[in-house]
């Protein structure tokens, strides 16, 4: 498809205080775009609200909590006058072996990835269709193949790949185009905490190229706003990515396999793993519902 200009498009990023949410929001502003910026460290969005290009604004809100981002909907109208574009991007993760996990932490990895997107295009749709605009998800080399060890973040990842799929077949006729958005390890700070345990750290690099590599962030976030410009079904942060889709159904046998020798070589160091949520976006959302909780 034709490239569409991003000047004076408004764009809303999820997740947008850090990482590719943060990155992705400073490119498509420095391409003319209005963007709204969402996610739960007010502080930080203000600061990478004040350093954007162009006109922008930012909202505090909990992704999976749908009267707020029914209301940051509304607001974000009222701001800018439409809605364009909608990158789902807000995400979490935790690592280390199910039996072991924190059971709090694994349900919120799937809140946050799966139901959280789910509630933000929920909230975004009508003004979408107003638009005839474009919604992406991301999603992760993790829809693609499972891993051990992130049970979790696979299965969030896989169920809204699916549902994004599944919605781009309902809405399309009405004029919204939806993208899917997959990455590998890109170097945020989601990964940079992931790696701070030093069997997932030793695990990742013992995968097969060239899926062992940290890849930095810029030429990955250079890739989805290409396909943003280009409302694209599929958007590959990583050039190889796009071939995995040819061999994806070989892979669950051959990870089940291999996994169990790597499982068993790092049996005794697996005990006492860490299991919350990881990262700086992590730690920013334990925080939030502590608050709220107290």
């Amino acid at each position: 498809m034709s490239k569409v200009s991003l000047e004076g498009q408004v764009a809303v990023v999820t997740g947008a205080a850090r990482g590719v949410g943060e990155l992705l929001a400073r490119k498509l502003s420095a391409r003319g775009a209005k963007v709204a910026l969402v996610g739960l460290e007010p502080d930080a969005l203000k600061q990478v609200s004040e350093r954007l290009h162009s006109d922008s604004d930012h909202w505090y809100a909990d992704v999976t909590d749908h009267q707020a981002m029914a209301r940051v909907a509304r607001e974000v109208k009222e701001r800018f006058g439409k809605v364009d574009i909608v990158v789902a991007n807000a995400g979490v993760a935790t690592g280390g072996p199910f039996v072991d996990s924190d059971p709090e932490a694994w349900r919120r990895v799937i809140e946050v990835n799966l139901i959280g997107s789910a509630v933000t295009a929920r909230a975004f749709l009508p003004v979408l269709m107003e638009s005839r605009g474009y919604l992406l998800q991301i999603a992760s080399l993790a829809a693609m193949t499972p891993a051990p060890m992130m049970s979790a973040y696979c299965a969030s990842k896989s169920g809204v790949e699916a549902y994004a799929h599944s919605l781009r077949a309902e809405v399309g006729y009405k004029g919204v185009r939806v993208g899917v958005g997959y990455l590998s390890w890109t170097d945020t700070d989601m990964v940079r905490g992931a790696d701070q345990d030093e069997v997932m750290r030793e695990l990742r690099q013992r995968l097969p190229w060239p899926s062992n590599k940290t890849y930095p962030l810029g030429p990955a976030v250079d890739r989805i706003v290409a396909g943003i410009e280009r409302r694209s079904s599929h958007v590959y942060g990583q050039w190889w990515l796009r071939g995995m889709q040819g061999v994806r159904g070989y892979l669950p046998g051959l990870i089940g396999t291999v996994g169990q020798r790597e499982m068993q070589r790092f049996g005794a160091r697996l005990e006492g793993m860490r299991s919350g949520l990881v990262g700086a976006g992590g730690a920013a959302d334990e925080e939030s519902r502590a608050t709220h909780r107290s």
